[in-house]
C-alpha cells in the first residue's frame, strides 16, 4: 500500500504562544508536519525558501515585511508552497487582497480547529478555503445594503447566466475542466467555451481576477471543490 503523503506545514506569526499552539494541535493530525516556525514576514521567507513547505500558515500583521506582501513573494521562492492567511482581519479588504497576493487559504483566528485543518489540506490539493465568517461579509458587501452602481459586482454577476455562474464558481475553487464538465453535465468542450466567455464578459484575463470576482460576488462557499492532482 502506498504510503500517505505528509503535508508539511510553516507557522508563520508573531505570537509564540500561538504559534506553539498552533504547532500542539497540527500534532494531532498524522497528515500534517510541523517543519518550521518563523516570527515575521522576513523570516517566513527565509523558512519557506530553506524548507520548500507544502504549506505555509501566515499572518497579516508582522514586524517587517507583511503577511499580504510575503505572499507574493512566496510563488517565486516556492512555486509548490500554498498559502493559508491565518489572522483576526475579518474586513472583505483583507481576504481580497490576500487572494490577489496568490493566498489558497483565509481563516480568522476566532475558527474552529476543524476549519484550519480543512484549510491546510484544501490548500496543499490547489483548492481555495474561505472562512464561513468572512464568506458572509463578502455576501453582504456584493449583495447588500444600498442599491449597487453602475458596474458594481452584483450587477455583473446578475447578468451571468445560471451556468455561467455555476462555471465560474467550480473555476475558481480549482476544478479541472474535466471535473467541472462531469459537475455540470456538459462537455469539456462546452466548459472551455464558458470559459472563454466568462473572461470576455468580467473583461478578465486571468484565473487569479476571475477568483477575486467570485469572492466579490459571494460565489465561493467554505468547502472547497475537487481541483488538479498535484
Amino acid at each position: 500500500m502506498k504510503k500517505k503523503k505528509t503535508i508539511t506545514v510553516v507557522i508563520a506569526d508573531d505570537h509564540t504562544i500561538l504559534r506553539r499552539g498552533l504547532q500542539a494541535l497540527l500534532h494531532e493530525y498524522t497528515d500534517l508536519e510541523v517543519v518550521s516556525e518563523a516570527a515575521s514576514g522576513d523570516q517566513a521567507l527565509e523558512q519557506v525558501r530553506l524548507r520548500k513547505p507544502d504549506v505555509l500558515l501566515l499572518d497579516i500583521s508582522m514586524p517587517g515585511t507583511g503577511g499580504i506582501e510575503a505572499a507574493g513573494e512566496i510563488r517565486k521562492l516556492s512555486p509548490q508552497t500554498r498559502v493559508v492567511i491565518l489572522t483576526m482581519h475579518a474586513e472583505p479588504a483583507y481576504l481580497t487582497s490576500a487572494i490577489t497576493a496568490g493566498a489558497s487559504g483565509y481563516v480568522l483566528k476566532s475558527a474552529l480547529d476543524s476549519d484550519l485543518v480543512s484549510a491546510i489540506r484544501a490548500a496543499y490539493e490547489g483548492k481555495t478555503f474561505i472562512d464561513p465568517g468572512v464568506a458572509g461579509h463578502l455576501v453582504e458587501k456584493a449583495f447588500g445594503g444600498d442599491a449597487p452602481g453602475d458596474n458594481s459586482v452584483g450587477e455583473i454577476c446578475a447578468l451571468l447566466s445560471r451556468r455561467e455562474r455555476q462555471v465560474l464558481k467550480l473555476v475558481a475553487e480549482g476544478s479541472t475542466n474535466q471535473e467541472i464538465a462531469s459537475e455540470a453535465c456538459i462537455s469539456v468542450k462546452s466548459v472551455e467555451s464558458y470559459r472563454g466567455r466568462l473572461m470576455k464578459k468580467l473583461r478578465i484575463g486571468s484565473k487569479r481576477e476571475l477568483v477575486r470576482f467570485a469572492l466579490e460576488a459571494g460565489l465561493l462557499s467554505n468547502t472547497p471543490s475537487m481541483s488538479d492532482p498535484r
